[in-house]
């Protein structure tokens, strides 16, 4: 996306993989919930854990780069310098797993059924796309129109190569339960539906040689077993009846595996991409949240000193920024480009986000802070009355709802709640399941939510949905906290068209600024690693590269390892 490739013809292999990895073994992992259908590209039905794992793309990401692409079907690329059209020449090794070669009519059909029956962010794309010709058997030139950006050919070097003479005659939007011709390193062997899934290594797979490939897909087999609840899927791996288990709750990950055999070993990763900014989320569309200062006040309540030492055990850092544990944090010092960038915007951007070093507080003394905080309410017309807070002009009391969807969070907002009682404010938490979560999310039907953005290296596009006045204004997209600010428009615009990764970093830390001083969220905390634990008999490579463990990587051995990780 930006500047050189790591990578060049000469390189053997990644830098994060174990090029003499074993092969052989057969893993068990857990999903959680269910599945019904194949294809995982269609919005009908739900596909099952990996599925990926059997599809190959037009060219390969690494994880090592923050955005880059290396070849797979596509042997090679022609791009226009302004990226205005794009010239994938297939590799002619290239086979389904049928042995029949994937050829530019093969790339054709998956454009067009991808542009008319794919997943939103697909159509999206391809949409954009004025012309697809094919040059040769083996070459498919793609024309972009109005609306393209930088990113647009990254984007298409993603799509997933489909075979016409499978689909030919199906309906993509009906399950598939056909395990399908594709061309990915596994194939299905074996499935129970909405129970069990097998992926089997294809020991023929066209493309194990290259270098990409080198230190990959190592298992035999790789089985998802389904749970309805993680509470148990987790009490299965401690049982010895599963291999690898990813933890997402910290809270599990400190307390839960306390009771774990010797053979489990407790893995830490360390990473360097952005982690999920996670926190409670206001949605600014609603009173009393459609206030700086009210927003300013509440964020300054939260007792993060309380629940990093109770309930974190004081192992995990503070989020103070949408890219937090990422170079693109833009919470620390302002440069003197990005300040001449902000001046054009003066008039749209807080004064806070201008200032050289931005911090939500920097009182540590939480005392001091409530004091603050009440001050700030009161200027925003919230007043003390018979110790409730309430409104000075209509006498209504300051009250609202957070919605939380997981036990961690609940504990956490019941701490704030404590806190705010403190000021006068009453809130509820409204602990629901998924669905019901999931539609409120959708209609943006909250006061306040816990819930995140995920970011990467190499943010683009998907800015516009995060932060734009569109996206505000438009159900299930993910302006979450119903942000209108034309500079935030204006720079989330200019990410995906960053001609360099500096210019990407400035508009980054840019938008940071901007969301950190209009209090959009309460952030809460992180640590920097994937928690993964495995049985002893799995391995891993000693490195890790920047976005995290890649699992396609490990291997299995009877060699076990020393329980010495965590």
């Amino acid at each position: 996306m930006h500047g050189q490739l790591k990578y060049d013809e000469t390189a053997t292999h990644l830098d994060y993989v174990n090029p003499d990895a074993p092969k052989g073994g057969d893993i068990k992992i857990a999903a959680i919930g269910t599945f019904d259908t194949l294809n995982p590209f269609s919005l009908k039905g739900q596909s099952p854990e990996n599925i990926n794992l059997v599809y190959d793309r037009l060219m390969r990401r690494v994880w090592d780069e923050p955005f880059s692409m290396y070849p797979l079907i596509a042997q090679r690329v022609s791009v226009a310098e302004d990226r205005s059209w794009v010239t994938f020449h297939l590799n002619p090794a290239a086979r389904f797993n049928d042995g029949s070669p994937i050829t530019a009519e093969d790339v054709l059909f998956s454009f067009e059924t991808l542009k008319e029956h794919g997943r939103p962010n697909m159509r999206r794309i391809y949409k954009l796309i004025t012309s697809a010709e094919k040059i040769d058997e083996n070459s498919v030139k793609f024309t972009l129109g109005d609306g393209y950006d930088r990113e647009t050919v990254m984007i298409l070097t993603l799509m997933p190569v489909l075979s016409k003479a499978f689909w030919d005659g199906r309906d993509f939007e009906s399950a598939l339960m056909d395990p399908p011709i594709s061309s990915g390193p596994y194939r299905v062997k074996s499935y129970e539906q909405g129970r069990k899934i097998t992926y089997e290594r294809d020991p023929d797979y066209w493309a194990k040689d290259l270098f990409t490939s080198i230190g990959h897909y190592n298992y035999d087999t790789i089985t998802y077993d389904y749970f309805r609840d993680d509470t148990i899927a987790l009490e299965s791996f401690k049982k010895g009846d599963l291999d690898i288990r990813r933890e997402w709750d910290v809270g599990k990950w400190n307390s839960a595996y306390n009771d774990i055999s010797t053979d489990i070993i407790m893995y830490e990763a360390p990473h360097k991409r952005p982690e999920r900014a996670h926190g409670f989320i206001f949605n600014m569309r609603r009173a009393p949240f459609d206030n700086r200062d009210v927003r300013h006040a509440l964020s300054l309540a939260f007792d993060e000193e309380w629940v990093q030492k109770n309930l974190f055990h004081g192992e995990f850092k503070r989020i103070n920024s949408v890219f937090p544990n990422s170079v693109l944090n833009g919470s620390g010092e302002l440069s003197d480009t990005e300040r001449t960038l902000m001046a054009e915007w003066k008039d749209d951007i807080p004064p806070a986000a201008l200032s050289p070093v931005f911090q939500v507080s920097d009182e540590t003394n939480y005392r001091k802070r409530l004091r603050v905080a009440d001050e700030l309410l009161k200027k925003a017309g919230w007043i003390v009355q018979n110790a409730k807070r309430v409104n000075k002009d209509t006498g209504a009391l300051m009250a609202f709802e957070i919605m939380v969807g997981s036990a961690q969070e609940e504990k956490i907002a019941l701490t704030y709640q404590r806190a705010l009682e403190r000021l006068g404010i009453t809130i509820n938490i409204r602990f629901t399941d998924s669905a019901t979560f999931q539609k409120r999310k959708t209609d943006y039907d909250y006061d306040m939510m816990s819930f995140y953005w995920q970011n990467s290296l190499s943010p683009g596009t998907e800015q516009m949905l995060y932060w734009s006045c569109a996206a505000a204004k438009q159900p299930a997209r993910f302006n979450f906290a119903g942000i209108c600010n034309p500079a935030l428009d204006h720079f989330s615009a200019q990410i995906a068209n960053a001609k360099t990764y500096d210019d990407l970093k400035h508009s980054a830390h840019i938008i940071d600024r901007i969301l950190l001083s209009e209090y959009i969220y309460i952030p809460l905390f992180y640590k920097g690693v994937d928690y993964i634990a495995h049985q002893n008999t799995v391995h891993h490579p000693e490195s890790t590269p920047a976005y995290g463990a890649v699992l396609e990587t490990w291997w299995y051995d009877n060699k076990l390892i020393q329980n010495t990780e965590k």
